[in-house]
C-alpha cells in the first residue's frame, strides 16, 4: 500500500522545511524498527521494517516502494542491522529473534540473513549465537580497518526480572567468518535500552555509546585488543528503576557537540548534554512525551545546525523535531496521532543530500516516511 497524504512544513533556524509525507505500510503487526540499507544492491537505499508481531521480515524497495519478503517464519524478532561494505554490493544483514520482556524466556537467537540468487526471494536464515534477552544489534569499525564487527546489547541479564532488573548485562561482539561471541564487558546494569555508533573522538575507529540504568558509557576498543568504558553522564536523576538513560544519539550545533536523550526508560523527557568545562550538563527540553523509545539527531535544512527527531508510542502518539534557534531548542510536530513511533531512521533515500524521515508504528502498525522537500526560501 502507498498512500499520499499532505505537505508537512517546519521551522529550523528560522528556514521553512517542507515534508512530503506518505504511508508505505498499514499492516506492519507490532511495527518494531525500521533500517535503510541497499538490499538488492543497486546503489540505492531501501527500507527494511522489522515487526516483532509478525511472522515475515519484510522490505520496500527504492524508489517505488515495492515491498518484498525478506525472511519468513521468525517469531517474536526485536531487531535487525544491515551494512553494505561497498557501493552495489549485497548487504551483511544480522538479526535478533525470539525476544521477550522476561530474559528468562527469551531465547536470543542471533542469525545471519544470506541471499539465494536473487535478493527479492526470501533469504536463508542461519543461526550462530543465542544470547538471552539479545536486543539490540548494530555494525561498528571499531578498529579502523573498515572491517566491521556486530554488537550485541541485549536488554538485561539473562536472570534478571522486571520491574527492577537487577543485575549485570553482557554486551558482546562478533567478527564476521567466525561469528564466535567475545565479550565488551558486564559493567552494565539494570536494562541496556540505547546504542549508539560514533567515531567519537575523531580517529577512524568506531566507539559505542550505551544507554542504561546506570546512565550514558563510551566503550572504545583499543589498540591493546582491550574495552574501555567511560562515564559520559549519569541519566535521569529519579530512583531505581527510573534512573539512567533510554536511548542516546549524538548531535552538533555547528562545532559544538551534543548528546539527545530519552530518559528514564520508555520515559517521558528529551533530554539535551552538551560538554561544559569536561562535565556533561543535563537540560531537560521536554518533558511531556508518553512512551518515548527513539532519538536521532540530523541536520534537515543544511544549515549546519542538526535538529532532534524524538519518536514515541504513548497516546497521542507521534514524532516531535526539536530545532536549535536564539540559544535554545524549540519544539514542532511532524506527526501527532497517527504513527506510535516505536523506531525512526533518517536516511537520503533519494540521493540529493536531503535527509527524509522514516518511522515505524508499534500499536498503528503502519510504515510512514516523510520526503525532505528542502528549504521554502
Amino acid at each position: 500500500m502507498l498512500l499520499l497524504a499532505a505537505m508537512i512544513t517546519i521551522l529550523a533556524s528560522n528556514r521553512t522545511v517542507q515534508f512530503q509525507e506518505r504511508t508505505l505500510a498499514t499492516d506492519l503487526t507490532g511495527g518494531y524498527q525500521v533500517v535503510a540499507c541497499d538490499v538488492n544492491g543497486d546503489g540505492k537505499l531501501d527500507l527494511i521494517a522489522l515487526a516483532s508481531d509478525m511472522p515475515d521480515l519484510v522490505w520496500f524497495e527504492n524508489p517505488g516502494w515495492d515491498r518484498h519478503i525478506l525472511a519468513r517464519n521468525l517469531h517474536a524478532m526485536i531487531n535487525l542491522a544491515c551494512w553494505n561494505k561497498t557501493p552495489h554490493s549485497i548487504p551483511e544483514i544480522v538479526l535478533t529473534y525470539g525476544f521477550s520482556m522476561n530474559p528468562r524466556e527469551s531465547a536470543g537467537i542471533i542469525a545471519r540473513l544470506t541471499p539465494q540468487g536473487d535478493a527479492r526471494q526470501p533469504w536463508s536464515v542461519t543461526e550462530f549465537d543465542r544470547l538471552p534477552a539479545s536486543h539490540r544489534l548494530r555494525w561498528a569499525d571499531i578498529d579502523g580497518s573498515g572491517n566491521k564487527v556486530v554488537i550485541n546489547a541485549p536488554l538485561a541479564g539473562a536472570d534478571a526480572y522486571g520491574p527492577d532488573y537487577r543485575g549485570h548485562v553482557p554486551l558482546v561482539y562478533y567478527a564476521p567468518g567466525e561469528w564466535k561471541r567475545r565479550l565488551i564487558g558486564e559493567a552494565e546494569q539494570g536494562v541496556v535500552h540505547g546504542i549508539f555508533v560514533t567515531d567519537w573522538d575523531h580517529d577512524g575507529r568506531d566507539e559505542v555509546l550505551i544507554g542504561s540504568f546506570l546512565g550514558i558509557h563510551l566503550y572504545k576498543f583499543g589498540r591493546d585488543g582491550k574495552w574501555s568504558r567511560t562515564e559520559i553522564a549519569k541519566g535521569s536523576p529519579k530512583p531505581w528503576p527510573k534512573s539512567g538513560t533510554s536511548d542516546v544519539a549524538v548531535g552538533h550545533t555547528g562545532g559544538d557537540r551534543f548528546l539527545a536523550a530519552i530518559e528514564p526508560w520508555h520515559g517521558n523527557e528529551v533530554v539535551v548534554y552538551r560538554n561544559r568545562g569536561g562535565l556533561w550538563n543535563r537540560e531537560v527540553i521536554d518533558d511531556t512525551l508518553l512512551d518515548a523509545h527513539n532519538v536521532e539527531c540530523i541536520d534537515l535544512d543544511g544549515d549546519g545546525v542538526d535538529e532532534i527527531v524524538a519518536g514515541f508510542r504513548g497516546k497521542p502518539y507521534g514524532v516531535y523535531i526539536y530545532r536549535w534557534n536564539a540559544g535554545k531548542w524549540g519544539r514542532e510536530i511532524l506527526d501527532q496521532g497517527t504513527i506510535s513511533a516505536a523506531g525512526c531512521g533518517i536516511a537520503d533515500l533519494e540521493g540529493n543530500g536531503r535527509p527524509d524521515i522514516i518511522c515505524i508504528g508499534q500499536a498503528t502498525h503502519n510504515l510512514k516516511l516523510w520526503r525532505n522537500l528542502g528549504v521554502d526560501r
